[in-house]
C-alpha cells in the first residue's frame, strides 16, 4: 500500500509511505511567476511538471516494478489532500485555491484519486487534541515528525515541520 499525504500551498511538503516506510519527504515542488496584477512582484505557484515527476518516481515506478516482479496487479495508493486555508483575508486564500487547484489537476492528469481533508482530522490524533495556534502546531509537527521519522531529522528540521508526512503517516496506520 503507497499512501501519499499533501500539506497543500506553496511552503507545505509532501510525504510518501509504501509499506510503512517513507519513500519521499520533502517540499512541495513550487516556481516563481510574476505576479499577474502586481506590477513586479512575484509569487510562487506549483511547480506541476516536477510534481508530476515525483509521483511517477515515487508512485508508479514502484508499483510498476513490483507487478513486474510479482505478476500481481497494482498495489493501492491513497492520496490525502489537505484542503487550503478559506479565511477573509482575499490575498491568501486566492493563491491558495489556485494552489489547490492545480494539485488535484496534476493528481487527475497521472490517474489518482485523492480525498479532501480537514487538518483537524489528522492534526488531533496525531499532535493532540490541546496543540492549537500556527506556531505551536508546526512546531508539534516538527517535534512528532522527529519522533517518528528519526531518519529524517535533518529535513524536517530544514522544511520547519512534518506536516505532509504525518498526513501520510495518520492515514496509513488508521484503521
Amino acid at each position: 500500500m503507497i499512501t501519499v499525504g499533501i500539506d497543500n500551498g506553496s511552503t507545505g511538503s509532501i510525504g510518501i509511505l509504501r509499506d510503512s516506510q517513507c519513500v519521499h519527504f520533502g517540499p512541495v515542488p513550487v516556481q516563481d511567476y510574476l505576479h499577474y496584477g502586481k506590477k513586479g512582484s512575484i509569487g510562487k505557484r506549483l511547480d506541476r511538471g516536477a510534481l508530476r515527476d515525483l509521483i511517477y518516481r515515487h508512485v508508479f515506478l514502484p508499483v510498476e516494478s513490483a507487478a513486474l516482479r510479482d505478476g500481481d496487479a497494482a498495489e493501492a495508493v491513497s492520496v490525502f489532500i489537505e484542503r487550503p486555508f478559506s479565511g477573509r483575508f482575499v490575498n491568501a486564500v486566492v493563491p491558495a485555491h489556485r494552489f489547490f487547484e492545480a494539485t488535484i489537476i496534476v493528481m487527475e492528469d497521472v490517474g489518482l484519486g485523492y480525498e479532501v481533508i480537514d487538518s483537524g482530522v489528522w492534526q488531533k490524533p496525531v499532535l493532540g487534541a490541546g496543540v492549537t495556534g500556527s506556531a505551536d502546531l508546526k512546531k508539534a509537527s516538527r517535534l512528532r515528525g522527529i519522533q517518528v521519522y528519526p531518519q529524517l531529522t535533518d529535513a524536517i528540521k530544514k522544511h520547519g515541520d512534518a506536516d505532509g508526512l504525518l498526513i501520510a503517516h495518520h492515514f496509513h496506520h488508521r484503521t
